[in-house]
């Protein structure tokens, strides 16, 4: 698509190929109209984070409740991974030239009924199938709406926008982890469940009443996904960001069994951890987007490194509480700061093809958690927790040895920032 190629919209404004709003007369729309749609689509964003990792909290609770094993129960991670996976291309191919808008209603439609199903499933299989449905509006979620800020917003606010819908993912995770344990430990995972129902009902609403049309003139085809995978830089990219979230789901979907097990936390101290953790990631989120601009792949390495030496280091600290808090806080740093990082590299070798690299981003980001949080049950009934940690370390220091190795050879290029 030609970078001098607009979409129009009813509010006399032209979208340009990155989303950017510039007017046909230069007189943006009146703010507060857009900054209520960023702001209703960052809250879309914190529900589908929320209902994403609530299940991370609740994994002891939904064992015991529904007589499955932890390492079974892991399904409730890795089930909406793999379907956001396959949703994240599929939805974003699929919607053609459809309004946006009525793809982001259709799909916040979408989440209402997940998490209902989900809150009244009378057995596994149908809390399951709960996630998939909810799995299905992820994918399309991100690949859609995450890239939607700056189409909001004039141009010289798109940066903000986007922070701020990115922003939404922080506080999800801080929901969903924290209160998923905090809730399940009082009320039981039901009730949790009947929180992110209501929640999903309040963000449907928001969108309806905020977003304006938001429509575009080429669709997304199959070729515009190939060709980023087909660069270097593109598929070390991806790989790098593969195994390193594999690494980082096999462990953090077991960190409630880990503390309540292996540290002998109490059950309603965990919330109180699994919030610090998450607020420390927010804090990693906003420093990592100050940096990964200028030099993404030193950004992208302190990140992965921050990841990989706290798992190495957290069984042999389950004795004393301290360390443990510490590593977990080095850990929550690094994670928060590397999905930026990884975001800033797939968009710069997208080379303006916005929608397909966030489509990919996703589909990657998503069968990354599923795989992670797959292989980590499966070592967690086989060989046991702290095993799983040790592993996991692993491969995210093969993902740090990859970046080092690779990214600085002349036949794979690094992203131009």
């Amino acid at each position: 698509m030609s970078s001098e190629s607009t979409m129009s919209t009813p509010a006399g404004l032209a979208l340009d190929t990155q989303g950017t709003l510039a007017g046909a007369s230069d007189v943006p729309a009146p703010r507060r109209q857009h900054w209520a749609a960023v702001l209703a689509v960052a809250f879309s964003a914190a529900v589908f984070c929320t209902t994403e990792f609530m299940p991370v909290g609740l994994l002891r609770y939904i064992a015991q409740g529904l007589s499955v094993s932890e390492g079974a129960a892991g399904w409730m991670v890795s089930a909406p991974g793999l379907l956001a996976a396959l949703a994240a291309p599929l939805v974003t191919v699929l919607a053609g030239r459809l309004d946006r808008r009525i793809v982001l209603w259709a799909l916040g439609v979408l989440l209402v009924l997940a998490n209902l199903t989900a809150a009244l499933a009378p057995s596994f299989a149908v809390l399951v199938l709960g996630r998939v449905l909810f799995g299905v509006g992820l994918g399309g979620f991100w690949a859609i709406g995450a890239g939607i800020g700056s189409r909001l917003v004039e141009p010289a606010a798109a940066p903000k926008a986007t922070s701020v819908i990115f922003a939404g993912v922080s506080v999800g995770m801080l929901v969903g982890g924290a209160a998923g344990a905090w809730i399940g430990e009082h009320w039981g995972w039901r009730a949790a469940f009947g929180l992110t129902t209501a929640l999903s009902v309040a963000a449907l609403l928001a969108t309806l009443a905020c977003l304006p049309p938001l429509r575009v003139t080429q669709r997304v085809k199959v070729a515009s996904l190939w060709r980023i995978v087909a660069t270097p830089a593109g598929r070390l990219g991806l790989l790098v960001m593969m195994i390193a979230l594999i690494g980082q789901f096999a462990a953090y979907t077991y960190i409630t069994p880990f503390l309540a097990h292996e540290v002998k936390l109490a059950g309603t101290l965990i919330p109180l951890v699994l919030f610090g953790y998450t607020l420390v990631g927010a804090a990693g989120n906003f420093v990592a987007g100050a940096f990964a601009g200028r030099a993404a792949r030193a950004t992208l390495m302190v990140a992965i490194a921050m990841i990989a030496l706290p798992l190495g280091g957290l069984q042999a600290g389950v004795a004393h509480l301290v360390p443990v808090l510490l590593l977990l806080a080095v850990w929550g740093l690094g994670y928060g700061a590397m999905p930026v990082a990884l975001q800033v590299w797939i968009d710069k070798v997208s080379e303006g093809a916005g929608e397909a690299g966030m489509a990919l981003f996703v589909m990657n980001f998503q069968l990354s958690i599923a795989l992670g949080a797959w292989a980590g049950g499966w070592l967690v009934d086989s060989a046991g927790i702290a095993h799983t940690l040790r592993v996991a370390s692993g491969l995210v220091l093969a993902a740090l040895l990859l970046l080092w190795r690779l990214a600085g050879r002349s036949d794979v290029p690094t992203p131009q920032v």
